[in-house]
């Protein structure tokens, strides 16, 4: 079992930057990929960036050389930096980890971004 725990939300102008910290606890964290992925208002949840158990990430095609993801073993927590935010960067953001068969999310938090 894992428990995540996001951080770092907020309202910013677009052109801005925010950074997302989500916490895990409960199990080994090095072993897991960790992703980020976001909801919208009206849309489906989708993947921002992911980033595996060797670090190795991939990024949706619209965050791009905008947003990067990172990982410190030592603290078991995922970074999300979000720079050069768009107002359609507005939604609610959710850690995930993954292993095999093993799912866990966050309870998200929302980023707000204003024109």
């Amino acid at each position: 079992q894992v428990q995540l725990v996001e951080s770092g939300g907020g309202l910013v102008q677009a052109g801005g930057s925010l950074r997302l910290s989500c916490a895990a606890s409960g199990s080994i964290f090095s072993i897991y990929a960790m992703g980020w992925y976001r909801q919208g208002p009206g849309k489906q949840r989708e993947l921002v960036a992911r980033i595996t158990s060797g670090g190795s990430a991939v990024y949706a095609d619209s965050v791009k050389g905008r947003f990067s993801i990172s990982r410190d073993n030592a603290k078991n927590t995922v970074y999300l930096q979000m720079n050069s935010l768009k107002p359609e960067d507005t939604a609610v953001y959710y850690c995930n980890a993954n292993r095999n068969v093993f799912n866990y999310w966050g309870q998200g938090t929302q980023v707000t971004v204003s024109s």
